[in-house]
């Protein structure tokens, strides 16, 4: 099955840590709200707890998501759970975010790799990696499931080892990702463009990017709207990742941009 048919004219919707602007993200019932409008693709976050479980969570604490305080990666994963994600839910574990995603043979996942190779913890960093594409094998998810990270490193880590067996998503302006030796649009699959609701990147820009590389163009969480749609639209993006995917897709739907 190609499960990657989208396009300027055919715009998938990806829900940014589920349908984050109405459940509390990253839980299962963010994910599952937003499948049962009928979404893409899932978009969620990785990091790893004290005793190796991983887990779904944005931030390197859980300050800002839950009811408790302190780092992911000082918790062990029974302390995890007992912490209120919001109104009473829990952070997930990717298993149970893979077991969700089986019940939806057509749905593609992204996931956003969050714990970097710096100095001293290269090791936790390309580990987890490990672990996660391990998990995506197991559950046959390889032609389903793209691999996110902000941190040239970790792709050039990706592509080393494993080659193309898995598509990779990027980001532009590429400053924004770090330090590399390989330019990621040389092999990754597809970029997600930052700044451009700012002014700092211009349509034509990105336009000259897909040209040049052929690198597929998505657009970021930024969009909300219909005049940020537009502005997708303009830049030639064939997926939109976004908070309110219930709005987009309504947009896109009357556009006649989502089959």
């Amino acid at each position: 099955m190609n499960y990657w048919t989208q396009s300027p004219g055919n715009i998938f919707v990806a829900a940014h840590r589920g349908w984050r602007s109405a459940y509390p993200e990253n839980t299962l019932a963010a994910f599952k709200a937003a499948l049962e409008i009928g979404v893409d693709q899932l978009e969620t976050d990785v990091r790893m707890t004290k005793d190796g479980v991983l887990v779904l969570i944005h931030d390197e604490t859980v300050d800002r998501t839950t009811n408790g305080n302190g780092r992911v990666c000082d918790f062990t994963f029974e302390e995890l759970r007992r912490l209120d994600a919001g109104n009473g839910t829990q952070i997930p574990t990717l298993t149970e975010f893979m077991e969700l995603v089986k019940k939806y043979p057509d749905i593609t996942i992204d996931i956003e790799l969050k714990e970097y190779p710096f100095p001293g913890i290269e090791a936790r960093s390309y580990d987890i990696c490990d672990r996660v594409l391990a998990l995506v094998d197991s559950y046959g998810f390889n032609d389903r499931c793209i691999i996110n990270t902000l941190n040239a490193r970790l792709h050039e880590y990706i592509k080393k080892k494993y080659g193309n067996k898995y598509k990779q998503h990027v980001f532009y302006p590429l400053r924004i990702m770090g330090e590399y030796t390989k330019n990621p649009y040389e092999y990754a699959y597809c970029t997600c463009i930052f700044g451009i609701h700012q002014g700092k990147v211009t349509v034509d820009e990105v336009k000259r990017l897909h040209e040049q590389t052929g690198i597929r163009i998505w657009a970021g969480a930024y969009v909300k709207d219909e005049a940020s749609v537009d502005l997708a639209i303009a830049m030639g993006a064939e997926l939109i990742t976004c908070d309110n995917p219930d709005t987009v897709l309504e947009i896109l739907r009357k556009k006649r941009l989502h089959k």
